[in-house]
């Protein structure tokens, strides 16, 4: 019973969906979530990064399938022939926004390669 702790750590890890997990990606200073949902704070309203994921996902050759309000702010849904991606911005303050990238292949897998680029155009586009 060595590794008891180690499953005890685990399954609460794995108890929140919120549960943070500092770990970046892309050379961009990506952070996941426990469950591979790729997510970054700009230092822009959140219109300003709209624009910029719009931009992002049409330079990409992403297709734009939707648009709402949440809570926090937006969510767009987008689509390949292989992914749905759901981007969701979350106000921060008047000039700060999070965006949250959840690129899925299937009810299970994750494509965290495609979020992380997502969020790194979406700076490219803030940047331009």
């Amino acid at each position: 019973m060595k590794g008891w702790w180690v499953v005890f750590l685990l399954s609460i890890a794995f108890a929140s969906g919120c549960t943070a997990v500092a770990v970046t990606g892309a050379g961009v200073g990506i952070n996941y979530t426990i469950t591979n949902v790729a997510y970054k704070t700009f230092n822009y309203p959140i219109r300003d990064v709209e624009k910029a994921t719009r931009k992002a996902l049409k330079r990409m050759d992403i297709k734009f399938i939707a648009e709402s309000d949440t809570e926090e702010g937006r969510r767009i849904k987008a689509a390949t022939a292989q992914l749905d991606i759901i981007i969701d911005l979350e106000r921060i303050t008047s000039r700060a926004t999070k965006i949250k990238v959840d690129a899925k292949k299937g009810p299970i897998l994750k494509d965290k390669a495609t979020a992380a680029e997502i969020i790194h155009q979406v700076e490219r586009a803030l940047e331009g």
